[in-house]
């Protein structure tokens, strides 16, 4: 069984997450999407609503589970038997802080990243820039899930109002 995964802080999960996510599902037997968990960092959502909400959004891949890691990603690969780190690079920016993490990573375990080249439609894409505009009012609808809309609407209300 080839498994490979998808880590990230998904906060929320976009459009784009799941394009890569679903492609990465055609490329490997099973392929385990990580939600970093790290409580230092100061998230939208809390991991287990980031968990529901990518088992929501990535449902219609058999071949693909949503599970938690903290600390280094190398040692989560390695309990589970996983053999690849998928990466969506969005611009040749993304390239270069993602090639030094994957030749850390390989040196740490000899787990190789594949890195996958984005959707031109989400080239642009990024959590932090979803929750920037969706804050001010703009319309996010074509970028992330309806669920997660829905979501990250409320969060932001419960926000604005206490």
């Amino acid at each position: 069984m080839r498994r490979a995964v998808c880590p990230g802080s998904f906060d929320p999960v976009t459009n784009g997450h799941v394009d890569i996510v679903g492609r990465a599902a055609q490329l490997f037997d099973e392929v385990v999407v990580a939600v970093g968990v790290n409580q230092s960092k100061n998230r939208l959502f809390t991991p287990e609503e980031r968990i529901a909400m990518l088992e929501e959004a990535t449902g219609e891949f058999p071949n693909v589970r949503v599970e938690a890691f903290q600390g280094l990603l190398t040692d989560f690969c390695l309990e589970r038997d996983i053999i690849a780190i998928v990466k969506g690079l969005r611009a040749v920016s993304d390239f270069d802080y993602e090639l030094q993490m994957a030749q850390m990573n390989s040196s740490l375990s000899g787990i190789e990243t594949v890195f996958v080249p984005t959707s031109p439609e989400y080239s642009f894409l990024a959590s932090s820039l979803v929750k920037e505009v969706a804050a001010y009012g703009g319309d996010v609808a074509p970028l992330v899930p309806p669920h997660v809309l829905s979501a990250l609407h409320d969060r932001l209300a419960e926000r604005s109002s206490g």
